[in-house]
């Protein structure tokens, strides 16, 4: 079952009127996923916080007390919608509970920018930053996953429900392809817009096969999400990986910081895990 607040969320989600996600303009799409983020992540916790750039890419960067060790993020949103807005709050939180720099990456988006520029931008900031650990959600999940077999010294890979296929062609396809907020066909637009052939393991790394000696991962998967099946095969394909499927959950929960105590717990677990890579 759902849990109690991601089920109001997805009340509300489905009763609103309009066309389908594969069928709204990428302007339209874009100012609604803000949102929702005003409307259900909030500002998150206060900490330090700067504007700066990452090998020329823009990027928001926050420092808690003492930070230790340096976290670059890239937010979801399909490579298409999203910013580091998006993840504000959700990367605050992060940044205090694990005690890193988590520096959030402005990186270009589709389909003004196609393959491979958000790969490109990625991996540049990541190696500029000299971070430690790689983290993201949905199409940042694949962008931390490719730049993690990139970037070999990495110490963690930090996967939320990550892209990983462009298969779309898994039993979770298939069961929450409608009504549960992502849909199938939404991320069938979103592939369309990216403009990456699915075979090239830059775009679908779980076709990689060179993922030997990269860095330990977290992957966090929703229980009601397109994308469970194959984040948790991809985790299955590293050498070292823990995976943690939420409950109850669905595509999204993560960002929700004001609006879902699940949301909350899996940033504090998340924490977790960072610093213990960095310990």
């Amino acid at each position: 079952m759902l849990d109690p607040e991601i089920a109001e969320i997805l009340k509300n989600m489905n009763a609103l009127r309009g066309p389908g996600p594969e069928d709204v303009p990428v302007a339209q799409a874009r100012a609604g996923h803000d949102a929702e983020t005003e409307l259900l992540a909030g500002e998150g916790p206060d900490v330090h916080t700067e504007d700066g750039e990452l090998a020329g890419v823009p990027a928001r960067i926050y420092t808690p007390p003492d930070a230790r060790g340096a976290v670059a993020y890239f937010h979801g949103g399909g490579w298409v919608v999203g910013s580091p807005r998006s993840t504000e709050a959700v990367c605050r939180a992060l940044a205090l509970a694990s005690g890193a720099m988590v520096a959030n990456v402005d990186y270009r988006l589709a389909p003004e920018h196609p393959y491979p520029a958000a790969v490109e931008d990625a991996l540049a900031a990541t190696r500029a930053l000299q971070a430690d650990v790689v983290a993201g959600d949905s199409a940042g999940g694949n962008l931390a996953a490719v730049v993690a077999r990139h970037h070999r010294a990495l110490k963690l890979q930090l996967l939320i429900y990550p892209v990983t296929d462009a298969g779309l062609n898994t039993p979770s396809y298939r069961e929450f392809g409608e009504g549960y907020g992502l849909t199938a066909a939404g991320m069938k637009r979103f592939w369309e817009l990216y403009a990456a052939d699915g075979l090239d393991p830059d775009a679908s790394p779980l076709r990689a096969t060179d993922l030997a000696g990269v860095a330990p991962a977290h992957v966090i998967t929703a229980e009601y999400d397109v994308l469970r099946d194959e984040g948790e095969a991809y985790a299955g394909k590293l050498e070292h990986a823990t995976l943690v499927r939420v409950p109850g959950t669905i595509h999204g929960f993560w960002r929700w910081q004001r609006a879902s105590a699940v949301a909350r717990r899996a940033v504090e677990e998340a924490a977790a895990a960072i610093r213990a890579a960095l310990a």
